[in-house]
């Protein structure tokens, strides 16, 4: 059934995930800080752009947002609640803390309203495909209510339990991610370092134990050297520092994610601050560059 919606924030995940909704036929109102964006929204996909959070809410059944941080979405959020109608429905897909998620489920519950943490995993790509995985924490009743309308651009939607638990499991996708690309970077570049064509050597071992999401979709272009496309440095190393503040609170230990933290800390250093998450093979190589000048 269309519904009336607002989408807030049109960045490379947010104004393909938007469009989805329009092509389902809901009746879409964005809002972006860069105004250009929301034109351009709607001169391809139609609806309606507002000139803040406020005017874009106002009316809708559902608000989605998808900023940058904690401070991005804390703002965004505080400003839809004072304007969504009671009963409305604020589902968000910025990855954050837990914390700022269970803060604004309890704001939103205050206010007559419902909040959803959803953050995503399947990238750019995803995105515009139409097939995001989206992991919610929120109120059974809350999540009912938004995942028909969530699935116009996700193949994969699953509520993990109360406010917060979307972020916490995009944390354990963070580090699983962040092990497998620095394990298939540094594998990439022994076989370059002891003569071997890694792209045959990946041809041999994605038949075996050790083919993953990663080899299949990175290694290619590990081996060549090119970072122009996927998931952001700078992003990750956002979403590391997540996971590591959680775990200090928790009590959780995490060697490998820690690690990696600092290899993409020297990953933006370089100037990779745009780069996809597989460039931590330009680290390695970079290394191995400097070692031979010695």
């Amino acid at each position: 059934m269309p519904r009336t919606v607002a989408f807030l924030g049109l960045g490379v995940m947010g104004f393909p995930m938007a469009g989805h909704l329009a092509s389902a036929g809901h009746k879409v109102t964005v809002f972006n800080r860069t105004a250009e964006k929301a034109e351009r929204f709607v001169a391809v996909h139609g609806g309606a752009r507002a000139a803040g959070p406020g005017e874009a809410v106002r009316g809708a059944d559902f608000v989605f947002t998808c900023v940058g941080n904690d401070r991005d979405i804390a703002e965004i959020a505080r400003a839809a609640f004072s304007a969504m109608r009671p009963g409305a429905v604020l589902v968000d897909h910025t990855t954050t803390s837990a914390r700022i998620a269970r803060t604004l489920a309890a704001e939103a519950r205050a206010a007559g309203l419902a909040f959803v943490d959803a953050p995503v995993s399947g990238g750019e790509a995803g995105a515009q495909k139409g097939a995001l995985t989206v992991m919610a924490g929120g109120s059974e009743a809350a999540f009912a209510a938004a995942e028909p309308v969530i699935g116009a651009y996700a193949k994969s939607i699953r509520l993990m339990g109360p406010p917060g638990s979307g972020q916490l499991t995009k944390m354990v996708n963070q580090i699983c991610i962040a092990g497998l690309l620095e394990g298939l970077a540094e594998g990439l570049h022994f076989a370059r370092a002891v003569g071997l064509e890694p792209k045959s050597v990946v041809e041999v071992i994605s038949k075996g134990a050790a083919q993953s999401w990663q080899m299949d979709n990175r290694a290619a272009t590990m081996a060549d050297g090119k970072f122009d496309f996927g998931f952001a440095v700078e992003w990750m190393a956002k979403d590391l520092g997540i996971c590591l503040d959680e775990a200090r609170s928790s009590g959780a230990h995490l060697p490998v994610t820690a690690l990696v933290d600092q290899f993409y800390g020297e990953l933006l250093a370089m100037g990779h601050r745009r780069s996809d998450t597989s460039s931590l093979i330009a680290r390695l190589e970079a290394f191995k560059a400097m070692q031979g000048r010695r």
